[in-house]
């Protein structure tokens, strides 16, 4: 299949990768032309603007946009639609909002374009491992995309979700759980950090890869950061960021009636980390000392 690709860093990147390794066609289009040209090594056919690879894709044509969320990927949208004609299709890989989706597909179907929004999980490892997909949009729209689902995704990790948005709605929520499940490792393994056992954190993260009921890649991801940087992490600051979608699923939770503690706490934590010095915790230290005469800490 012949298919246009905006965005090459590391995951769209390998995704192109992949692509060609399973025969498609690949036009390849990044705003640093260093990646456009690089990927073209590989086979990839470059392309150094927007309106030269609508112009080497064939009618009806497929445009893969892999650029961050939001502003970006607006912006890459909006240029699109300046060379698209009616029949051919947008396909959103990164991570937007579902609300974002729906409207887009309404935009873009008034002017005959069809829109898909693909979640996509794997990483760095998806070129090896093949990439979950978790795709939404209408059977019509992605009914045609069915060779290149099948070939960025391992047997059994591709899942049409629903319709427009459902795609990007079950990454949402795929990465809420994320969130939740890093959280557990990371208190689980602080507390056994903290012990007065001499334990090797690297071999107990091994070890629970075999049969336990805990074992996850994410375990086995844990297991290598150890064996490759040491179980201390020095070199690591305790500092957390977060990409947009735990807190929409948290408030996806909240507009639902949902509760979801340990979501809505793991992205709380992420919070806290970006914190020097905490306000809160100067203000409990301060009420404390008010009102029981507790020892406080002076900065």
């Amino acid at each position: 299949m012949r298919i246009g690709f905006i965005g090459l860093g590391r995951m769209g990147g390998n995704m192109v990768r992949r692509l060609l390794r399973d025969g498609h066609q690949v036009v390849a289009y990044n705003r640093s032309p260093e990646k456009t040209r690089e990927i073209a090594t590989e086979g990839a056919e470059p392309a150094f603007s927007i309106e030269e690879l609508v112009a080497k894709l064939e009618k009806p044509r497929v445009a893969w946009i892999m650029v961050p969320a939001g502003d970006a990927t607006e912006a890459q949208i909006r240029e699109l639609m300046e060379h698209l004609e009616p029949g051919d299709t947008i396909v959103d890989g990164g991570n937007s909002n579902f609300h974002d989706d729906v409207r887009r597909h309404g935009e873009l179907a008034a002017k005959g374009v069809r829109y898909v929004d693909a979640g996509v999980s794997g990483g760095i490892w998806g070129l090896a491992n093949g990439f979950c997909l978790m795709v939404g949009g209408e059977p019509e729209a992605v009914r045609p995309l069915q060779p290149v689902f099948d070939s960025l995704a391992p047997e059994g990790g591709y899942i049409h979700a629903g319709g427009p948005g459902g795609g990007h709605y079950v990454k949402m929520i795929h990465n809420g759980i994320e969130y939740g499940m890093m959280q557990a490792y990371a208190e689980g393994f602080e507390i056994l950090h903290a012990s007065d056992y001499d334990l090797d954190l690297a071999a107990i993260a091994d070890n629970w890869m075999h049969g336990s009921v805990v074992r996850s890649w994410l375990l086995e991801l844990l297991g290598r950061a150890y064996a490759g940087q040491g179980q201390d992490l020095e070199h690591l600051k305790g500092w957390v960021a977060d990409s947009g979608e735990g807190r929409w699923t948290v408030q996806e939770a909240i507009d639902r009636d949902v509760p979801a503690p340990v979501i809505t706490i793991a992205l709380q934590t992420r919070f806290r980390s970006r914190q020097e010095d905490s306000y809160g915790a100067k203000v409990l230290a301060a009420l404390r000392n008010e009102f029981g005469g507790h020892a406080v800490k002076s900065s």
